[in-house]
């Protein structure tokens, strides 16, 4: 008789004590048990956020990985619903992988597989149990209303890797294509034989036969794309309008494994990053051999956007894993059965050609603290309104400017954020002068995973604004309009709550707004 997957998951869900951890974050999507990676089948269905997302429920046991389901209102509080996708099938056995999600408009629905509104792929993965040898599937999963599932009975789609690929061969993302009404697009990141990554596109009239059309190529980037990494994973295309040009662009957002760091940059276990263009065909023009990390944290990988309908446009809303392949050690596992969380999803955006990334739920104006106005003293004070609280968001805007003018060096000047006790903390330090920065140390948190101290120069004109988020035991940071996203999981000590402000030089608060995200005061 086999083993009820389902029942597995429902019964060790059930027995979760995840929840009373005082690590679990309140506001950040976590998973009810065992552990969280990356973001699947991210969709907006009218006014609620739908979070798939790979879970294996009886980690560190044993590698089972489900789909998860976390459902939204607001992006702060997750409801979280049983397992979409079980790895009961003869070609997922060995796990329901990554993918994406279409939400489809009513006259699409007549020639949709199942006449189904809701249509998720994934990676339906299979390894010989004697020879370890991988069989990757690309595979659907439609849905009537995001609450049952079903297995296309047809699956797999794409029954194996292409020639010329190994079977590292996953994580599709499927999308309409633009340019061609009634087709779609399918991006899948690869692996070439040669062991160099790439972005495999294949096409269809009717999501259920798909067509290869080729690998993604770079015309314009000078080769620079050609061997990046040994393998691309959750490869994506979204399109953004710049803010500088009001031009529309195609950007790339890939995983590409093996990248080198390149002094400061590309630092974490495998990077998450981006390039710019114009999709043709399978040619990104325009694109001129630049990439850039999205995150410039500690943990963040396998980013995804949110799928919507035409009819339901909205912002363009990015969610990441924040973690990293192989890290699983965190004391969340130890304390409460569970490891990692997502980020807070962020609006995206261009900039003369770089990402911008703003916290999708804001601070309202009406929120001010006590402190503009005042220099800040050099010896860490608390923020008496953040006191009691272990989950906040907290935006201060400056008055000292970021690097100099007309060849004017500015004075340089810090603020420090000290999230935790003297002894166990995480400190955002905002370095401003004439090499602007900023500097995050975990080095005496209760985790200090993959690079206990991060340093990142701001980009010349960043605004003397920084933008916090802490959760509990994960922490995000913005500088300026978005300029730079930076995550990091700050496991604090959980005795101590709020946050302590200093700073040196002349740096003055001109604007100060905070809310606190725990139901009453801890501590």
């Amino acid at each position: 008789m086999s083993e009820d997957l389902t029942a597995l998951a429902t019964e060790t869900i059930a027995a979760s004590t995840a929840r009373t951890d005082p690590d679990y974050p309140l506001v950040h999507l976590a998973p009810p048990v065992g552990r969280l990676n990356d973001p699947n089948g991210l969709l907006v269905d009218g006014g609620t956020y739908h979070a798939f997302y790979q879970l294996s429920p009886l980690h560190p046991h044993r590698k089972l990985v489900y789909w998860g389901h976390a459902t939204s209102t607001d992006l702060l509080r997750w409801t979280q619903h049983a397992p979409a996708i079980i790895p009961e099938s003869s070609y997922d056995l060995s796990g329901a992988y990554s993918g994406t999600a279409l939400a489809l408009e009513d006259d699409e629905l007549s020639s949709a597989p199942a006449g189904a509104p809701y249509q998720l792929f994934y990676t339906g993965n299979l390894k010989d149990p004697s020879t370890d040898n991988r069989t990757p599937s690309q595979c659907l999963v439609t849905s009537p209303d995001l609450v049952r599932f079903e297995k296309w009975p047809g699956n797999p789609l794409v029954p194996d890797h292409l020639p010329g690929y190994t079977p590292h061969f996953r994580d599709p993302q499927v999308w309409r294509d633009p340019e061609h009404p009634g087709e779609y697009r399918m991006l899948v990141g690869s692996q070439r034989e040669d062991l160099t990554g790439a972005g495999v596109l294949l096409r269809s009239t009717d999501l259920l036969t798909w067509v290869p059309e080729g690998e993604m190529s770079f015309p314009d980037a000078d080769g620079a794309l050609d061997a990046l990494g040994y393998m691309w994973e959750c490869p994506s295309i979204i399109r953004l309008t710049d803010e500088a040009d009001g031009e529309d662009y195609d950007v790339l957002l890939l995983c590409p494994q093996g990248m080198e760091p390149a002094g400061e940059g590309f630092e974490n276990v495998f990077p998450a990053c981006y390039a710019v263009g114009h999709l043709v065909g399978t040619e990104l023009r325009g694109c001129d051999g630049t990439v850039r990390e999205i995150d410039r944290g500690t943990e963040f990988y396998a980013p995804q956007v949110f799928a919507r309908r035409p009819s339901e446009p909205g912002p363009p809303l990015l969610m990441a894993w924040a973690g990293n392949a192989g890290e699983d050690g965190q004391p969340s596992i130890g304390t409460g059965g569970w490891v990692h969380a997502m980020t807070a999803p962020r609006v995206l955006s261009l900039r003369c050609g770089r990402l911008i990334q703003r916290l999708a739920v804001a601070v309202p104006d009406d929120a001010r603290l006590a402190l503009p106005g005042h220099a800040l003293a050099t010896e860490p004070t608390p923020v008496p309104e953040l006191e009691g609280h272990r989950s906040w968001h907290l935006v201060l805007e400056l008055a000292a400017p970021v690097g100099g003018s007309a060849g004017t060096p500015a004075a340089r000047s810090r603020l420090t954020l000290r999230i935790g006790s003297e002894t166990c903390h995480v400190d955002v330090v905002l370095e401003l002068g004439e090499e602007p920065a900023l500097v995050v140390d975990r080095s005496t948190s209760r985790y200090t995973g993959h690079g206990a101290r991060r340093r990142v120069s701001l980009p010349e004109g960043t605004a003397p604004r920084i933008e916090v988020l802490h959760d509990r035991s994960i922490t995000e940071v913005v500088v300026g309009d978005g300029d730079v996203a930076l995550t990091v999981r700050s496991f604090v000590d959980t005795r101590t709550t709020g946050a302590l402000l200093s700073a040196d030089g002349t740096t003055r608060v001109t604007s100060a707004r905070a809310v606190v995200h725990d139901e009453k005061p801890t501590g």
